[in-house]
């Protein structure tokens, strides 16, 4: 594919994702949170596969880097879901 129509699809991706996430309502952002860490979930397993086909030295490099960015996406976005489930949570007072 030509250079121009990857940033033609780069900049109406990203327009897309901008316009699309300020129309969600604040109380369907940490549904929303968990199902994209569910789909992170699914990535984390294919990075496992690449990591372990063990046909060249690149691709189990590349495979291990997947599954360690893939973790730390799946973890940090638990942590944000968790911090925005506690938002709601009524405060004890005492």
């Amino acid at each position: 594919m030509e250079v121009v129509f990857l940033t033609f699809i780069l900049v109406l991706s990203i327009f897309l994702g901008f316009e699309l996430i300020s129309k969600v309502p604040a109380t369907l952002h940490t549904p929303l949170m968990s199902g994209a860490n569910a789909i992170s979930g699914i990535t984390l397993a294919g990075a496992f596969l690449s990591s372990g086909a063990g046909m060249a030295t690149t691709g189990t490099i590349l495979g291990t880097a997947a599954v360690a960015f893939a973790t730390i996406n799946v973890v940090g976005g638990y942590l944000v879901t968790d911090r925005m489930l506690s938002m709601f949570k009524s405060r004890k007072e005492g």
